[in-house]
């Protein structure tokens, strides 16, 4: 990307929230003091807790369980948590993993509803490679906007956003792994606490939107899921596979979570006691917690938890659920029941509602327009003239920002990229899908979109021929290949395995939602042989959902890029990087295994069977953290603030890192650490913290990342509770968990 485009420019969304601010600020009209309000629930100078106490106490029980149950929820509509009698208004729910989905193969529209167009940025994998979680909170930004103006415009969708999502890819076959930053708990972690920082905004009163992160917790196999188990110890749930939901309740306040399918150790994560016991009273969440589509039937017809359905909600609410992603008839008559059977009180429902009505009143939606800054969204800001804010300039610099930093380099053998369009006469761009831009099952509706071959094309101009074959025909391919100056081959997979339905794929190596694949062997790879035997100038994009097990490109192919689908800027990004306009610095965040020898059974959720870079012990085909660049960076004079670390200390590890090569670039600076004289077993290593930094030619820049004791700590299922014990710990920064530069060995002393 021209550098220009680089800065992401304020955006008008955050003038309009300032210019409500100053109105708010100015004017003693809009004041509370002069406002009448027929309930104290209406009141927004009232306390949360009373005003949430006077609505219940005004509402009927079943208006109570309407609010906990509405089906209304899962097609995305506006009509949950509406209490007509009282004048209370909710919201309804909206995917919005990589940009709001009001469209798109999922047709999250609605029946017999418009597409509403919507900014799409890369997959939630692009955008966790690129390790930059400032970006990803400009992104959650946008999409907090869209999902207010679209609500102020169009009466449509809602101000729940179902996203990020919080679990972890721990095995490359999981259909699922699309929707995951990565398979680290810290970077995940921290990149969700970044985009739900985005969604919900900064306004110390009201929320943007509400973020409804998923899947809680270890949701990472489709086939099953519905009445499998996750089974494994509780330092992997305190160490791994909670981390990145622990991390957004504690450091972004998130509104909601959905549970996932599955049991965690037999008991199905609806009603499961964690939920309570760690999530509420540890880790102080407040909010919504909201089951999965039908999942309360499930604890019936697929755990066979409980023989009845009143059972069934009872079990939920008790534990935590107050809303159900369900049958609405039967699950509402079923909590009529309950309370009629004893199961349940209606002071059960009322404490669990507290949670949702906790968010309705954050979002504003009991409060006077005049009071949220975010009211105008879509209504008074709208201009005809200039149409609809996701065609405005900021929205689609950041989408083209977010696709030039998600691009992965794995391989640049002879410095055959960047390219350099003033020697080339023709191109040949081949691949079934480089004229697409392909949405998944969650993608929405993009206002326009740039496939690879018109970014390049744009790119190179009238001066080069850029012809294009779609693969199909392996002679036709090949015969272009040999007349032209390159070949770029574009390869991967379909995000929706063409369109078969939610739980069928045609191709083993192909997955998503209700289908893990059962190969890693890239089948498109074929067509890169072909046009390599034709020019050996071939290089190869992987436009993919997963990591694959391209060997054979890996040793033939003298370059190759890796990226992800549904972004509206997905051409012009990877024209940026394949001529140079932007230096390539994602990083992978799964580990990209040899062979599928390496991977434990799929169901198989012990870590330390060698799952992971944490515990793999074979060489990957890519490691964790891996990525390339088309300048060099050297790492020099590590520096510990202290070679001890106490209980509740932290040592400040800095890093000089300088751009020893000809072009500007980003580098992403990471920190691991090994324990050397651990009693309990202990990852090989793991990352503890990172920063993604700009160099120009020659400059050197000191990077300092905190290492606190407390992230050195190890869960004693034994003691039940967190051990900082005696130990040497060898801290290790480099480029990725393999490319070490520099190392130094500290004692940590409890």
């Amino acid at each position: 990307m021209p550098s220009s485009l680089v800065p992401f420019r304020m955006t008008f969304f955050r003038m309009r929230l300032l210019q409500a601010a100053l109105i708010l600020t100015c004017c003693p009209a809009l004041s509370s003091a002069q406002q009448q309000y027929q309930y104290p629930f209406q009141n927004p100078d009232v306390p949360a807790e009373q005003r949430i106490t006077d609505l219940l106490s005004r509402m009927t029980l079943d208006e109570k369980i309407d609010m906990l149950s509405n089906e209304a929820l899962s097609a995305g509509m506006m009509s949950s948590s509406d209490v007509p009698r009282l004048g209370v208004v909710g919201t309804g729910h909206i995917e919005g993993l990589h940009g709001v989905s009001l469209g798109g193969p999922g047709h999250w529209q609605g029946a017999g509803k418009t597409i509403i167009p919507t900014t799409q940025f890369p997959q939630a994998r692009g955008l966790g490679q690129t390790w930059d979680p400032a970006l990803l909170e400009q992104a959650g930004g946008v999409e907090g906007f869209e999902a207010r103006y679209i609500t102020g415009r169009y009466h449509r969708g809602g101000l729940i956003v179902r996203a990020p999502n919080a679990d972890l890819a721990r095995d490359p076959r999981w259909g699922r792994s699309e929707e995951s930053y990565g398979e680290d708990p810290y970077e995940t972690g921290t990149m969700a606490v970044a985009y739900v920082k985005g969604l919900q905004g900064n306004n110390p009163h009201y929320l943007l939107s509400a973020s409804l992160m998923k899947h809680f917790l270890a949701n990472s196999n489709e086939i099953g899921r519905t009445n499998g188990s996750s089974n494994f110890d509780e330092q992997l749930f305190r160490e791994y596979y909670s981390v990145p939901f622990r991390m957004a309740i504690e450091q972004a306040h998130v509104s909601g979570f959905m549970t996932a399918y599955n049991a965690w150790n037999g008991i199905p994560m609806a009603v499961q006691p964690v939920l309570k016991n760690v999530v509420i009273k540890e880790w102080g969440f407040d909010g919504i917690i909201c089951s999965d589509g039908g999942a309360i039937t499930n604890l019936v017809t697929q755990h066979h938890y409980y023989k009845t359905l009143p059972q069934a909600v009872a079990g939920a609410v008790h534990a935590g659920v107050n809303e159900f992603i369900d049958n609405y008839a039967k699950t509402t008559q079923a909590t009529r029941e309950a309370v009629a059977e004893g199961l349940l009180t209606e002071a059960d429902i009322d404490t669990d509602l507290r949670g949702l009505i906790r968010v309705m009143i954050r979002l504003g939606l009991l409060d006077p327009a005049s009071r949220v800054p975010y009211s105008g969204i879509g209504i008074s800001d709208v201009d005809p003239a200039k149409g609809d804010p996701w065609y405005w300039q900021s929205h689609k610099d950041l989408a083209r920002k977010a696709t030039d930093e998600s691009i992965v380099l794995l391989k640049d053998e002879n410095k055959t990229l960047p390219l350099d369009a003033s020697k080339l006469k023709s191109i040949a761009v081949i691949g079934p899908d480089a004229d697409k831009v392909l949405q998944d099952l969650y993608g929405g509706t993009s206002p326009y979109a740039v496939s690879p071959l018109d970014g390049i094309r744009k790119r190179v101009g009238s001066a080069v021929t850029v012809n294009f074959a779609s693969g199909s025909d392996l002679d036709q391919a090949k015969k272009l290949a040999q007349q032209s100056d390159v070949a770029i081959v574009i390869i991967g997979n379909s995000p929706t395995c063409e369109g078969t339905g939610w739980h069928h794929c045609t191709l083993p190596s192909e997955g998503h939602e209700g289908v893990d694949r059962t190969s890693l062997s890239l089948e498109q790879e074929q067509i890169a042989k072909e046009v390599f035997a034709a020019n050996p100038h071939t290089i190869v994009v992987l436009n993919a959902n997963f990591p694959y097990t391209t060997t054979w490109s890996q040793q033939h192919v003298p370059a190759i890029l890796e990226m992800t689908h549904g972004s509206q800027e997905e051409g012009d990004g990877l024209a940026d990087v394949l001529f140079g306009d932007y230096d390539p610095a994602g990083r992978l965040t799964e580990t990209w295994v040899a062979s599928m020898d390496q991977l434990p059974p799929m169901k198989d959720y012990d870590l330390r069977h060698g799952r992971t870079y944490m515990y793999l012990r074979q060489k990957p085909l890519y490691p964790f953290g891996y990525g390339l660049s088309y300048t060099t960076f050297r790492y020099s004079k590590l520096h510990l603030s202290s070679m001890s670390l106490r209980s509740g200390g932290t040592v400040n590890v800095k890093v000089n890192v300088s751009n020893t090569g000809q072009r500007g670039g980003d580098e992403v600076v990471q920190l691991y650490v090994t324990h050397l004289n651990s009693k309990v077993e202990r990852p090989i290593e793991q990352l503890k913290g990172f920063d993604r930094i700009h160099l120009a030619p020659g400059e050197t820049k000191t990077v300092s990342l905190p290492l606190t004791a407390n992230s050195l700590r190890y869960w004693s299922d034994t003691a039940n509770s967190w051990v900082l014990e005696p130990d040497q710990v060898e801290i290790r920064v480099g480029a990725s968990s393999e490319d070490i530069r520099t190392r130094q060995t500290i004692h940590v002393l409890p």
